[in-house]
């Protein structure tokens, strides 16, 4: 909670100096994602069923808002996270990005209306704020290190979270023409209240130069852990991808 409040002052902040500039290049980007498995931002987490996602982005070259729409392919929401992000430190080979949000988790919990049993979707409501750090090793290599901790304010499962990662991707793998291959792999450790446990996991996404759908599989591995959950969730993904930038004058 701590770090979202600094990322909202750090953003405040931001959008203020923002404002002040007559022009400025803004960006308005996105991710569609159709798949067998929704996983969770926390990948030991999963919705156990096929899911869309809607992964978005707007913002300049350091502030942004980034929202996460998620749900179930029949229509039903899942997870909505709304993002606001700075990058306080941006350069060739090194980042540092604090972020926080406002979360809604939904779940379908067992009710008795008027004696008969039933089913009613009820949010449960979190706080979080996040650091992202990232260096570049090459053009193709890059890695860093990532921190989440997670408040839940009104909520019917876990209340604390903590999630720290090492992250490692390469990207621009060729294999066939203008095909290519991306791999980006973590290792994580992960505490919600009173249960732990280390994990490992590798996503592969190909990628055709110039052309908006990707493939991806991705599997998430349990090291040891007392967290309830599988031993090994994995997916596979569809992806359409766009962006857009513009000026603002």
């Amino acid at each position: 909670m701590i770090l979202f409040f600094v990322s909202l002052g750090v953003s405040q902040s931001a959008s203020a100096q923002e404002s002040k500039s007559k022009s400025g290049v803004h960006h308005f980007d996105g991710i569609i994602t159709a798949t067998n498995n929704g996983i969770s931002i926390i990948p030991s987490f999963t919705l156990g069923r096929p899911a869309v996602f809607f992964d978005l982005s707007i913002g300049g070259e350091r502030l942004s808002f980034d929202p996460m729409l998620r749900f179930g392919m029949d229509g039903k929401p899942w997870t909505f996270v709304f993002w606001g992000r700075y990058k306080v430190i941006k350069d060739k080979r090194f980042s540092l990005t604090l972020g926080g949000h406002p979360a809604f988790l939904f779940q379908e919990v067992d009710m008795v209306v008027q004696g008969k049993p039933d089913k009613m979707l009820v949010a449960n409501r979190y706080l979080a704020g996040e650091i992202t750090t990232s260096y570049k090793l090459s053009d193709r290599v890059s890695t860093g290190i990532y921190f989440l901790k997670g408040t839940g304010l009104k909520v019917l499962g876990t209340k604390n979270t903590d999630f720290l990662a090492w992250n490692t991707s390469v990207t621009n793998l060729k294999l066939v023409n203008d095909l290519a291959l991306r791999v980006n792999s973590q290792l994580f450790f992960l505490r919600t209240d009173d249960t732990s446990g280390m994990y490992i996991n590798s996503g592969f996404t190909f990628e055709k130069g110039g052309f908006p759908i990707q493939f991806q599989g991705f599997f998430n591995r349990k090291i040891k852990s007392t967290v309830p959950g599988d031993d090994l969730v994995w997916n596979l993904s569809l992806l359409y991808t766009f962006s857009n930038t513009f000026s603002k004058k």
